[in-house]
């Protein structure tokens, strides 16, 4: 199991009106085990963190109501922590900004109430 795909059902149930049909609970905690001592998430438990895998995670843990799992400190450092001297944004420590974290970063963030933990004047 992939946190990916979880979040992927947990998305597509909750916009049906059909996540009763699942133990969101169970779900949760999946993702739950997946949590790593740096704050971020990896795909699976033991995983290396990533920020398109912190998105996953944190949107589960948003839709099913268990955000409480996450300690948005932590999380928000390490997500802010991807915001390289050029403003762009990496997905995991000593990698290389690329676009696409964009997304993940700053919609992880943004639910996580901490998007003005960022540069923003970098990010032009």
């Amino acid at each position: 199991v992939d946190n990916r795909f979880t979040f992927c059902a947990v998305a597509c149930l909750a916009l049906l009106g059909k996540l009763s049909r699942i133990k969101v609970d169970k779900a949760a905690e999946f993702v739950r085990s997946c949590l790593n001592f740096d704050g971020g998430f990896g795909s699976r438990p033991g995983a290396e963190s990533h920020a398109g895998l912190i998105y996953t995670c944190v949107g589960t843990l948003a839709i099913t109501g268990h955000l409480h799992y996450i300690d948005a400190d932590r999380l928000g450092w390490w997500l802010a922590e991807r915001q390289l001297d050029s403003g762009g944004l990496n997905g995991r420590p000593e990698k290389l900004p690329d676009v696409c974290y964009s997304w993940w970063v700053l919609a992880s963030l943004a639910i996580l109430n901490r998007l003005h933990w960022l540069d923003k004047d970098k990010l032009k």
